[in-house]
């Protein structure tokens, strides 16, 4: 069947992702650390005039399901304490009385929209982070993510939770209920993908991911030679195909790709590929050096791997694409 039409998708913060991330990190010890270091303001805003404009700023560019309204409003210092409410929930956040500076784990400034730099700052740390790689098996964006991920996970190994997940569609619970936008070769390949897995360790799937990257993805459209290459990738890798066809034929395969299905969901993930680094959107650019470096950045304390180089594979074609 013929590949459905794709269409570019600049990778964004995802502005609930990134509202929800702002729970966590707000905090009025941290406001009190940079009192006294707020640069000189030019007028001071009333408290209603600056509280408007923090609900305006936080609705154009940190949610994007409903809509931040305004609880209260109090002086703090040299800043006023603003209290939102979204989606239930009250969530105090500071605000410079000339309306210049929201506080998250830095200063946002709101003549600007959030940035790739802001957005990493305010990326909540872990000692072991998650890194989860939304993609398509076919869609040339999401195989361009991995190849350029794979060095990254290279170097850091088990010290962050790598995964790879997909983007589908289900509705019931046969293998014919799930839909991918490349077709049903691709609905195949991700349940067999999620089976190895399972039942392999984290190298032997990358192994087979790069293998079958190189070799199969233009076969989309030949079932026979695509079954010979995802087969010949697994057995190159020391995996079994016999296995991986029955699994992926069986009800653990689907219920490990509903599981995919929900997390893109939650995060509001719809294009290959989208990269999540412990709970937020990656927006930055698609380069092995990039990728390392906004992993390391959520390391509560970095390891030694990320003070190493690695060769900065990059996309030669279409950075900002994307498949959905």
């Amino acid at each position: 069947m013929p590949e459905a039409k794709k269409k570019s998708v600049h990778l964004k913060v995802p502005k609930v992702t990134l509202w929800q991330a702002l729970t966590l990190i707000f905090a009025v010890l941290f406001v009190g650390a940079f009192l006294g270091k707020i640069p000189a303001m030019t007028s001071e805003l009333s408290s209603q005039e600056a509280a408007s404009k923090v609900v305006d700023y936080i609705n154009k560019n940190l949610v994007q399901t409903g809509s931040v309204s305004l609880v209260s409003v109090e002086e703090s210092g040299q800043m006023y304490n603003v209290t939102t409410s979204y989606q239930g929930q009250q969530i105090p956040v500071y605000v410079t009385k000339d309306g210049a500076l929201l506080f998250v784990s830095t200063p946002l400034d709101m003549s600007q929209s959030v940035t790739t730099t802001q957005t990493t700052t305010a990326m909540v740390k872990t000692a072991k982070p998650t890194v989860e790689l939304f993609v398509m098996s076919f869609c040339p964006y999401g195989i361009q993510a991995e190849t350029i991920m794979k060095p990254v996970f290279d170097l850091l190994g088990s010290k962050a939770d790598f995964k790879i997940k997909f983007i589908t569609s289900i509705s019931g619970n046969t293998i014919d209920s799930v839909q991918s936008l490349h077709g049903t070769n691709e609905a195949k390949e991700d349940l067999r993908q999620v089976c190895i897995m399972k039942n392999y360790n984290d190298a032997t799937y990358w192994n087979y991911l790069m293998a079958f990257d190189a070799n199969c993805p233009s076969l989309i459209n030949n079932d026979t030679a695509l079954d010979s290459c995802w087969k010949n990738a697994a057995t190159q890798v020391g995996i079994d195909p016999t296995a991986i066809q029955t699994c992926a034929n069986g009800s653990d395969a689907l219920n490990l790709l509903k599981a995919d299905e929900q997390a893109a969901n939650n995060y509001g993930v719809q294009a290959s590929p989208t990269l999540i680094i412990n709970g937020a959107q990656y927006g930055g650019a698609r380069s092995s050096s990039a990728f390392q470096q906004t992993i390391c950045s959520a390391f509560t304390t970095a390891p030694a791997e990320c003070s190493q180089t690695i060769s900065s594979t990059a996309s030669t074609t279409a950075v900002s694409g994307g498949c959905g």
